[in-house]
């Protein structure tokens, strides 16, 4: 029987690090299905979605954990996954949108747009953020996130309700229909 395990990672960023935990997962006999990786400040933080038809492969991948974790000073989280998988995106029901922003970077920010969504039953898929050096020196903040918006949902409404957010922020937002997921 096939299980599934989220694996989480991070610590002091370091070449060798993903071909370490790849090779874990190889030695314990389960496959890396799905991955995402990135250096945020000075870390590294990785998320690994794996799977094995070893009975044995989660203690395994532990035991591996915690020698990665002492011999390179990563935390890391293994968590077995119940039942099965989710659809893939977007779900049924929902239609996949990105919402983009930009702005002068200021505190709120993600909290006010991503409550938009919430209210709105609006599930967040994917969620990036930068800061970027912009015009006269001044940082700029960037945001992309790609949501499932049901179906049932009033875009316009939804649209609105960003754009109001947006000018509360005094930030520029744009919510675009994804047409190739």
């Amino acid at each position: 029987m096939k299980r599934w395990f989220i694996l989480s990672a991070i610590g002091s960023d370091r070449p060798g690090l993903v071909a370490e935990l790849a090779q874990l997962i190889f030695d314990c006999d389960s496959n890396l299905e799905d991955s995402r990786m990135t250096i945020l400040g000075t870390d590294f933080a990785v998320i690994l979605l794996c799977s094995s038809n070893a009975s044995d492969a989660a203690a395994r991948i532990a035991v591996g954990a915690k020698r990665l974790e002492r011999d390179h000073g990563l935390t890391i989280l293994l968590r077995s996954l119940e039942g099965k998988l989710r659809p893939s995106i977007p779900a049924p029901g929902t239609a996949l949108y990105r919402v983009e922003a930009v702005g002068e970077d200021r505190a709120g920010i993600v909290a006010g747009l991503c409550r938009v969504l919430a209210d709105r039953s609006v599930n967040i898929t994917e969620l990036t953020t930068r800061n970027r050096p912009g015009p006269g020196g001044s940082p700029t903040y960037e945001l992309t996130i790609q949501a499932e918006v049901p179906e049932s949902s009033d875009v316009r409404d939804l649209r609105d309700a960003l754009e109001a957010e947006a000018d509360r922020l005094v930030i520029d937002v744009a919510l675009l229909r994804v047409t190739d997921p």
